[in-house]
């Protein structure tokens, strides 16, 4: 099944997409030796946020916990389709997702349509809450490639200890709302992937968590480490299995993050993110969009992208990169556990 994934996003390849990557392959080599950006081509991929709301409180997430220091709101479909019309002929990948829960944005689905018909791989994340049957059904007939659900727990018990306010029967009963329609529609997508964030209130259920993804039909499992802000000193959500945790336990007691953080950054030529009022920030890790690169609401995409603010900050990136804030916790280059 993963197989037939990877073949889904090869075949949204054309011709000029794939010089665009080799291009940008490049320049971010050349960049790496200069010290210095050098930028040819658009970028590969993007993360689009369709809105900052959700319905869960989640302990480590300011969307959850409603602690935005910036303006908040639903992407509108103007701005979504000005995006993939400038950048449809380069662009391979659209993750609809950055903060917030996607379905809440009432347009979610017709964005993804458009740029499914525009030949561009989609993927979002959900937490499942909304995936009623008709919404399941409108899911899979939106031709959405990817479909992540959070389920972080196999109880209701250890499953609301992460995920607050939420309801892990409405988390399967959503997911088989989709594995329904997809038979009924005879439909290979949206790939379905369980995706259970390891913390220590859950990590005993990991086992179970496979098993569960295989009575759900879903197509995979990944697990992943969790991003915690307050980590030096220890936080109740590091789990104890170091091989599923992000930060190294020192002797005088203190934490660490384990991957060594080097003087590059792939995502900065290859992605970038767009919030849901057009401000582009550099990467998921920008979570309150403090490094604003420019706007599309007003701006075209490639004059940001190849603006001297967004080159300035790639030459950072490949010759002082330990003193960005939003790369300290960063986990480019890290495994992600499946």
């Amino acid at each position: 099944m993963v197989k037939n994934d990877n073949l889904a996003i090869l075949k949204k390849m054309t011709l000029k997409k794939s010089l665009n990557l080799i291009v940008l392959r490049l320049s971010f080599w050349h960049s790496r030796i200069s010290k210095k950006s050098k930028l040819k081509g658009k970028p590969f991929a993007l993360s689009i946020e369709p809105t900052t709301a959700c319905n869960l409180g989640c302990p480590e997430c300011p969307s959850g916990l409603k602690q935005f220091s910036r303006p908040t709101g639903n992407l509108k479909q103007v701005t979504n389709k000005k995006i993939i019309d400038e950048l449809a002929p380069y662009l391979s990948y659209i993750n609809f997702y950055f903060q917030g829960e996607p379905f809440i944005n009432p347009d979610f689905l017709e964005m993804v349509s458009y740029a499914s018909a525009k030949n561009i791989y989609t993927a979002t994340s959900t937490n499942a809450h909304f995936l009623s049957d008709e919404m399941a059904k409108k899911t899979v007939e939106s031709n959405l490639d990817r479909l992540i659900i959070s389920i972080d727990g196999t109880t209701q018990e250890t499953y609301e200890q992460y995920r607050v306010r939420g309801s892990l029967e409405k988390v399967l009963e959503g997911t088989k709302n989709i594995v329904k329609w997809k038979k009924k529609l005879n439909s290979s997508t949206p790939h379905i992937i369980f995706q259970f964030l390891v913390v220590k209130p859950n990590e005993h259920q990991i086992e179970d968590a496979k098993d569960l993804a295989k009575e759900m039909g879903v197509n995979e499992i990944k697990f992943k480490t969790a991003q915690v802000y307050d980590f030096k000193n220890g936080n109740p959500l590091i789990p104890q299995n170091e091989y599923y945790s992000r930060y190294k336990k020192q002797k005088d007691g203190t934490y660490r993050i384990k991957n060594e953080l080097l003087n590059q950054c792939w995502r900065m030529w290859s992605s970038a993110v767009v919030t849901w009022d057009g401000s582009v920030v550099p990467c998921c890790f920008d979570k309150d969009a403090k490094h604003q690169l420019g706007n599309i609401a007003f701006q075209t995409f490639d004059s940001v992208w190849k603006s001297q603010v967004y080159n300035d900050f790639r030459s950072k990136i490949l010759t002082d990169r330990n003193s960005i804030d939003i790369c300290q916790n960063c986990t480019e280059g890290s495994k992600v556990f499946g």
